[in-house]
């Protein structure tokens, strides 16, 4: 990903890594890392990212992905920020449809539902343009993101969500796989329920104009970062509409046009161990 950050933040970093870490450790919120990295200091923020990563790489974790956040309007205008970020995928975040997913590993979570896009080719050489990023996507599905914060509060710049793996938590892929000679993402109609009651609506064009445009921003910035977008992996391309906060016990449903549906609950208690 990010190189090394010079010797002078190096300690910095560090520092912003560990509360981020000790807050999903502990199971409580902690305070933003601003104060220690800047509000709007992104390549400090992403190397907080990596060294994150590299922890829980460290741990047994595994890469399955990337996630592109803050890709919607009317997310960024609940954030106060106004350009994407991107974040990083591990094995055990995923879950499959139907499932039940622990309330335990998670602090204050929220959900989206977005298109996802399965690639079934690098994505490292090349002019990485609008041709090139399409014939690179094996297939799409629906998916809902479960999105966290370790920071209290949701209390956050750009430079916190960057450094807290872009507030990822969890996701959730339906059933059903797509080709895009079958599905324009561009055109795709998404609402968004809880227990019943639709909470979400959003479309294609809520996703930088097109969740295959965000795909391609996303598929750029990794390259010039040093870690380009591989065959295999998942890319969450960003919220299609508003998140909504989720409770215990909540059951989620999605639903996006040409792609079908995504549906899964959380669990009804919270007791247990790390976000």
């Amino acid at each position: 990903m990010t190189s090394s950050p010079p010797q002078s933040v190096l300690s910095v970093v560090r520092d912003a890594a560990e509360r981020l870490e000790d807050a999903r450790r502990r199971h409580q919120p902690c305070a933003p890392v601003r104060d220690l990295i800047g509000a709007a200091d992104v390549g400090t923020a992403y190397a907080v990212q990596q060294l994150g990563i590299e922890a829980r790489l460290a741990q047994g974790g595994s890469v399955v992905g990337r996630k592109i956040g803050l890709t919607s309007p009317a997310v960024q205008a609940q954030l106060g920020v106004d350009q994407p970020d991107f974040g990083v995928l591990l094995a055990d975040m995923a879950y499959d449809d139907g499932a039940v997913v622990p309330m335990s590993r998670l602090l204050q979570p929220k959900v989206e539902a977005e298109v996802a896009f399965v690639l079934d080719r690098d994505l490292d050489d090349g002019p990485l343009d609008d041709r090139q990023v399409r014939h690179a996507v094996g297939y799409a599905v629906a998916a809902v993101e479960i999105v966290d914060s370790r920071v209290d509060d949701w209390d956050i710049t750009f430079a916190d969500t960057v450094a807290d793996n872009a507030s990822s938590g969890l996701f959730v892929l339906g059933a059903r796989h797509v080709s895009l000679a079958q599905f324009r993402p561009v055109a795709a109609c998404m609402t968004l329920s809880v227990n019943g009651r639709e909470v979400s609506r959003g479309d294609g064009k809520a996703c930088l104009g097109d969740p295959l445009l965000a795909l391609g921003w996303l598929a750029r910035t990794a390259r010039e970062l040093g870690d380009p977008l591989r065959a295999g992996q998942v890319v969450l391309s960003g919220a299609l509409g508003p998140m909504v906060p989720a409770a215990p016990g909540d059951v989620v449903s999605a639903r996006i046009s040409g792609l079908g549906g995504v549906y899964f609950s959380f669990s009804d208690t919270t007791d247990g161990g790390p976000a």
